[in-house]
């Protein structure tokens, strides 16, 4: 089984049926316009990849704390059709985290987060996972959002002290972080306890000091991306994927091993998603070749990492496709 930790909240995306009408002369929306309805859609980086791994069929549960409102409710069902395992979930009264989606031209996605006093962050650290646990994935606002990041830190600490393989995926939110070094500190700190580092060159460079990601201070280039993701990589991970957006994935492995793949060419309605979808991709995918372990990771050869990586850029592409975070099913991703 593939336990993936962290919390889960509601996206409210705007309609593209209401979008802001343009302008008498054909230009940019006029102000003072109606705005856009919002629709409220399942989400949270670490929801999505729990219902990611359901959806291509593999044993996954989420960990997590989540509201008894009518939103949590829904998040459950969701986990519930998507063939989640939810024993590992702890409830609360409080309410449920709410992101509030901003969809760029090229279907990029920004947030703001209404987080204070919401039940996700109450989560406290449980018991020792079941002896079925193959992998913990986690990442993203759980790991920010006190006091909960610190029991998520310490679960992380505790099943990787067992032999437990696992993953880590940033996915940063600058905007939800008050201390930028601290919380980069933070982050080098985990670096000894993670198997596998996925993340952005947007968040690399980020996590790297550049503030601003490509052109802040350290540069923006794709050189400067692999040279501070080779020296994460000695910290301890047996292996760090970066994706690039629609350029594709790469991974590096100890040892010089570098290998990228391109992307899948799809019409992108926007990226909600993408990120989470490939984490659940390269988990299961991985499992497929028996390399749920830091020993079968490091055999891994360029063969093996380019099917891998293939099919998390194929699942990406379908979740691309379509509007909000929809991981594929099994049969969508096939060879």
């Amino acid at each position: 089984m593939i336990v993936v930790a962290g919390e889960a909240l509601i996206d409210l995306v705007p309609s593209p049926q209401t979008a802001l009408p343009p302008s008498p002369d054909g230009g940019s929306p006029a102000p003072g316009g109606p705005l856009p309805a919002l629709l409220p859609r399942r989400g949270g980086g670490p929801y999505n990849t729990a219902v990611a791994l359901g959806r291509l069929g593999s044993p996954a549960a989420f960990c997590s704390r989540i509201s008894t409102d009518a939103f949590g409710e829904a998040l459950l069902a969701g986990l519930r059709a998507g063939d989640v395992d939810t024993s590992l979930v702890q409830r609360g009264s409080e309410p449920t985290t709410l992101a509030v989606a901003d969809i760029s031209p090229d279907g990029s996605a920004g947030y703001g987060f209404y987080a204070d006093g919401t039940a996700d962050r109450l989560f406290a650290l449980p018991p020792a996972l079941p002896a079925t646990v193959r992998a913990l994935s986690l990442g993203t606002c759980s790991l920010v959002l006190e006091p909960g990041a610190s029991a998520y830190e310490s679960l992380l600490r505790r099943e990787a002290g067992r032999g437990v393989f696992t993953a880590l995926d940033p996915n940063v939110r600058p905007g939800l972080i008050p201390d930028p070094d601290a919380y980069r500190a933070r982050f080098r700190s985990w670096l000894p306890d993670v198997a596998l580092l996925k993340l952005s060159e947007e968040d690399a460079l980020w996590l790297a000091g550049s503030g601003e990601g490509p052109g802040g201070a350290m540069g923006g280039g794709r050189d400067a991306v692999l040279a501070v993701a080779k020296e994460w990589l000695a910290a301890g991970p047996v292996g760090i994927v970066l994706t690039h957006g629609g350029d594709g994935l790469t991974v590096l492995t100890p040892g010089g091993g570098e290998l990228t793949v391109p992307g899948e060419r799809v019409t992108v309605v926007d990226t909600i998603g993408a990120g989470d979808t490939v984490n659940a991709a390269l988990l299961h995918r991985l499992d497929a070749h028996d390399a749920l372990s830091r020993t079968a990771v490091a055999a891994l050869g360029p063969e093996d990492w380019h099917d891998i990586l293939r099919f998390a850029a194929r699942a990406a592409a379908v979740t691309c496709s379509r509007a909000g975070a929809e991981p594929p099913f099994a049969a969508e991703v096939a060879a």
